[in-house]
């Protein structure tokens, strides 16, 4: 990965001996962020400003260790060192080509004044779209094991804001976002009305999930995160209600412990960012920026695609992942007696096959291909799977020569039933069995509670290891899209393989339960996507009738909304998620699947408002063509979508697919309309979106002396 630095020289102040002021400040490199630290005898502190505004109220830092004097307060302030940076790097794949990483940093190196004299340093990064801190434990005589029994790291909102949240939990982050005041939380309600995961641990009635989102009633957004979550466990917030401060919460183990650190060592990035502006949320590439390069030398094997696959077939009940319909369905030989309906047939593989390469589509993910299926939900059983034996059904060796002839790839699917130790012992075995047959990227799953016992999805042991299982898959150029795993934090520039992440409530939600609510897809930028791609399964047309235990259920979105996904979601590993079949319905629609990109050169966030509307651009890698999603809530609205982005003095065809003005997504949500236009960089498109709707739009040049008929948009 290339680094170029466009501001040479980087200017550092140090200052040795103890520091005689106690109070320091730095601002954003646009002035318009300020930062304030303050070291008083009740511990170190910080404040943060947006112009004239107060953003995070003064709110302290430190931590409290196991068996150990609390290490919060009564520090002397050694030194402090002063870093600029401004450079450009350009990622493996990605939204943007080139990104900046511009930002002024403070290190305060901190002594407690105690007997011990333990050491801790502070890191501050001041951007012009937010902060972030870190603790640094360095090497020192009197702090080497220890055990993090909490971190007191505070966010202390200045009111009641507006926020967009999820009940705090250890295991499970695929809740519907709630919209409530800061005072108005009730996690344990929103828990109660969960009845849809299976693995739930945490009682905490106002504990919240970040990303977290919030609004202020003067019109700032504010988003609280981590970035570079490696070795430690994940954040969670608990809110005071009285006073509005948010305090970090952290994902115990067994014995209640948070993490075990042995010094030198660093925690996460705390990360704060914000703006008067919600597209500059979307925008922000910070949380990136904290996340060091890549350690993959040669990424070159790392290949974004599209890909369909046999399983949301079995989100409807059509088919099943199991051969048999239980484990003691056997014959008097012992073997399983097959239920008619496992879905990961040769038959129905090709089927899959046939349609990705007749679309030029790159692959075929197919679950429910090994056996153990009969045996896993829900059994807290450490040895289901062992990830290289299929069921009779399903030839590798047959399906993986015929999907090489018709230019496809198999997508492996790992679902660990929980039992990591499992998979660990297994990863050499079944990657080694991957590259054996050709599979470039598998889909790893977590349902369940985990093992080793009194572990939990977002602790530390399990933040390891996805760290784990990254670094083996990379020797055997293999790419990861983790589910049920740890929400992202910007690890994907460090690990690169690691391409999508679920972690989050998807599109299938639609399929077996209450579904999401229009304004699900509103919200998940601005929160879940905040980290990183989350492949969120995208691109249902069967919108209705679809699932044989209810022919009442349906998706909670137009089918144009399903196509715009595509762009306001974003994957570099994206899903055509619909049975095959149902694409026959809306052939002409399905063309801007075929279309759209998964890797990008440029994005534009155009509009946007948490829980109302995203509209965004992208540009596709390596060429001029752009591609436009834009989607609103539960209420109708028009878009307004100017094309100053594009290079001016040329023209290009754009192809709307819009909701026909009669749309709903609850009454009738396959209704569309597609109509081409001659645009250029003058042009506003200003389009309805029906309630629960969208639209998708493709904008490609205009050959000279073709396509000459083609209206102007007006």
């Amino acid at each position: 990965m290339s680094i170029r630095k466009i501001l040479a020289g980087i200017f550092l102040y140090l200052y040795p001996g103890i520091i005689c002021a106690q109070k320091l400040e730095v601002k954003s490199p646009n002035q318009k962020i300020i930062l304030a630290v303050e070291n008083k005898s009740e511990g170190l502190f910080y404040e943060v400003s947006f112009g004239n505004k107060v953003v995070i109220k003064s709110s302290k830092l430190g931590f409290v260790l196991k068996d150990l004097a609390a290490f919060d307060k009564n520090f002397e302030l050694i030194s402090s060192e002063r870093k600029s940076t401004n450079e450009i790097w350009e990622p493996v794949w990605g939204e943007q080509k080139v990104i900046r990483d511009h930002h002024e940093e403070l290190t305060l190196r901190l002594k407690q004044k105690n007997q011990e004299e333990r050491m801790l340093n502070v890191i501050f990064r001041v951007f012009d779209d937010g902060v972030a801190f870190r603790y640094q434990f360095p090497q020192q005589p009197n702090l080497k094991y220890f055990i993090v029994e909490e971190e007191l790291s505070e966010f202390s909102m200045t009111g009641d804001h507006k926020t967009f949240w999820i009940p705090a939990d250890y295991d499970a982050n695929e809740f519907r976002y709630n919209t409530t005041l800061l005072s108005e939380i009730d996690a344990l309600k929103a828990k109660a009305a969960t009845s849809e995961m299976f693995a739930l641990a945490g009682s905490d009635k106002t504990g919240v999930q970040t990303p977290l989102m919030l609004k202020s009633k003067d019109g700032l957004y504010i988003n609280i995160h981590e970035a570079a979550l490696l070795d430690y466990s994940a954040l969670q917030l608990h809110v005071n209600q009285q006073n509005f401060k948010l305090q970090a919460r952290l994902i115990p183990d067994a014995f209640n412990n948070k993490a075990y650190l042995h010094a030198p060592c660093v925690t996460p990035w705390r990360t704060i960012i914000i703006s008067d502006k919600a597209t500059d949320i979307l925008a922000s590439k910070m949380i990136l920026n904290l996340n060091e390069p890549s350690k993959i030398a040669d990424p070159s094997w790392i290949k974004p695609m599209k890909f369909v696959g046999v399983w949301w077939e079995y989100q409807t009940g059509k088919s099943t992942w199991s051969y048999a319909k239980s484990a003691d369905d056997k014959d008097g030989k012992g073997n399983l007696i097959p239920s008619g309906k496992h879905g990961a047939n040769n038959q129905n593989v090709k089927k899959y096959i046939d349609f990705a390469a007749a679309n030029g589509i790159g692959g075929v993910l197919v679950e429910g291909w090994n056996v153990g299926w009969e045996d896993w939900f829900g059994n807290w059983k450490e040895d289901v799977f062992d990830f290289v034996t299929p069921y009779p059904d399903f030839n590798v060796k047959e399906l993986t020569d015929y999907a090489k002839t018709r230019g496809v790839s198999l997508i492996m699917h790992h679902e660990t039933s929980g039992s990591a130790t499992n998979y660990e012992r297994q990863l050499d075995t079944a990657y080694t069995f991957m590259n054996r047959f050709g599979y470039p990227a598998v889909k790893t799953g977590y349902v369940g509670k985990i093992i080793p016992r009194g572990e939990y999805h977002d602790g530390q042991w399990m933040v390891k290891h996805y760290e784990r299982v990254l670094q083996k898959a990379a020797k055997h150029k293999i790419t990861i899209d983790s589910h049920e795993s740890v929400r992202p934090t910007g690890v994907h520039r460090t690990y690169p393989n690691w391409m999508a992440i679920e972690a989050g409530r998807g599109n299938e939600y639609n399929a077996f339960s209450i579904g999401n609510l229009p304004e699900h897809e509103t919200i998940l930028p601005f929160t879940r996507l905040m980290g990183g791609p989350m492949d969120y399964t995208p691109g249902i047309f069967k919108l209705k009738g679809f699932a044989e235990n209810d022919p009442q259920r349906q998706v909670h979105t137009t089918l144009a909304k399903q196509l715009a996904l595509y762009v306001t979601i974003y994957s570099p590993l994206q899903m055509v998620a619909d049975e095959v079949d149902n694409y026959a319905l809306y052939p002409d629609a399905f063309n801007f699947i075929k279309d759209v990109a998964v890797d990008w050169d440029d994005t534009k966030i155009v509009e946007a408002e948490p829980g109302d509307y995203v509209t965004i651009a992208r540009k596709a890698k390596g060429t001029e063509n752009w591609f436009i999603g834009a989607i609103t809530d539960e209420h109708a609205r028009i878009a307004q979508i100017p094309l100053n982005f594009m290079d001016k003095g040329k023209d290009y065809i754009a192809t709307i697919y819009r909701d026909a003005d009669n749309a709903d997504w609850k009454n009738n949500p396959e209704a569309y309309k597609i109509e081409r236009f001659k645009v250029d960089t003058k042009t506003i498109f200003k389009l309805k979106l029906a309630q629960g709707g969208g639209a998708a739009i493709s904008i490609v040049p205009l050959e000279k002396g073709k396509d000459n008929q083609i209206k102007k948009y007006k």
